[in-house]
């Protein structure tokens, strides 16, 4: 079973019934109106899994994709893109008055390839089986075409028995007894699985939900975070934030592979070395991550090679900020009749100057020093 954490804060469990071995048959698709079908992955041996009847909405029902496709990537086994078709999900639809305990007739979707997809379908679906009861209809056990340019499901035919599947067990293959010991043999080789290392970031580091969340979406990024925190020593939310934010963008924007990046996590952690020694500032600390990508060089070594280091000299920051005044007298003006807010511009006008090097703290008190002459 998947013990199955939903958004809302609540567990859902959900039981495997079966799980046996199939060949693909193919999918179809809808294209500008058309039916295609799809024949290249035909014969691919695949693993079919169904669920007990124990999920409650459409939302549940994408929720528990999520985490099969997490756990299949974590894991090594796939990479599980449905539109790729390396995950299949055929929803089985059937709606109870509430308090009820017997379900009606159940409805199948199929071609839905993508989470979103499925949420959609199944949330059509079962709007359309309620409108069916309360118009005093039953509801007939079809199977369903999903049509995801339309948004719309449409009968494919009535469903089928056993019988009609013509289903009978292969006589030639043996029962399969497996023991506990094995069972165990096989677990002791698993790594930490994504929720248990989701709870642990929260537990051990501090994270809030949110960020551990993030960084156990995929394995290889969460062994980036807990490698870079190992080699920071410091505050691991400051690692973390360097993750959620420009980490994340640089992976997704380049097509990253968090293993393969040259901007390993020790260096990632050297460069927040350097801002907490005050050697850079943080608007160098993010061009840094960008140059440390690029050229694989560490972060110290391009620092001193293109004089990045943060500059807190009174007098050379004071040379400038004078520059500065001398260029807006209007702006200077403004600030002495009582527009305050301008200095974070001045500030800005400073750093630009100075290409980012400056202190800030430095420059914002030479800056109120010199206004006040």
């Amino acid at each position: 079973y998947f013990d199955l954490p939903m958004p809302q804060g609540y567990v859902r469990r959900v039981t495997i019934h079966k799980l046996h071995i199939e060949e693909d048959a193919g999918k179809t698709r809808n294209v500008n109106g058309q039916r295609y079908i799809d024949f290249n992955r035909c014969g691919v041996p695949l693993i079919e899994m169904v669920t007990g009847p124990d999920l409650r909405s459409a939302d549940e029902a994408a929720q528990y994709l999520i985490r099969l496709r997490q756990l299949l990537r974590w894991l090594g086994i796939s990479e599980a893109d449905m539109e790729k078709a390396h995950l299949r999900c055929d929803a089985n639809v059937s709606i109870r008055p509430k308090g009820s305990t017997i379900l009606n007739p159940k409805t199948e979707i199929k071609n839905v390839n993508s989470i979103d997809a499925v949420r959609n379908a199944i949330q059509n679906e079962i709007e359309r089986q309620i409108r069916e009861v309360e118009a005093g209809r039953r509801v007939e056990a079809w199977t369903l075409d999903w049509d995801d340019e339309t948004q719309t499901l449409r009968k494919m035919r009535s469903k089928e028995t056993e019988a009609d599947y013509r289903y009978f067990r292969e006589p030639d293959l043996l029962p399969v007894r497996l023991d506990d010991a094995w069972k165990e043999r096989i677990l002791a080789d698993f790594p930490e699985l994504p929720l248990a290392r989701r709870a642990r970031f929260v537990d051990q580091y501090g994270l809030p939900e949110y960020d551990a969340e993030i960084l156990t979406a995929e394995r290889k990024l969460s062994d980036y975070f807990e490698n870079a925190v190992r080699a920071y020593g410091g505050d691991p939310k400051k690692i973390s934030n360097w993750m959620m934010n420009d980490v994340l963008r640089l992976i997704n924007e380049r097509g990253l592979d968090p293993a393969a990046m040259r901007l390993t996590p020790a260096y990632l952690a050297e460069i927040q070395g350097l801002v907490d020694a005050g050697t850079i500032n943080l608007t160098t600390a993010k061009a840094l991550l960008v140059k440390v990508e690029e050229s694989g060089s560490s972060p110290s070594a391009i620092v001193e090679a293109e004089g990045l280091a943060k500059v807190s000299d009174d007098s050379a920051i004071r040379a400038v900020a004078q520059e500065v005044l001398a260029e807006n007298p209007r702006e200077v003006d403004s600030y002495r009749k009582g527009k305050t807010t301008l200095m974070g511009w001045f500030v800005g006008q400073v750093m630009r100057k100075m290409r980012g090097k400056a202190d800030p703290n430095v420059a914002r008190q030479v800056l109120e020093d010199l206004l006040k002459e």
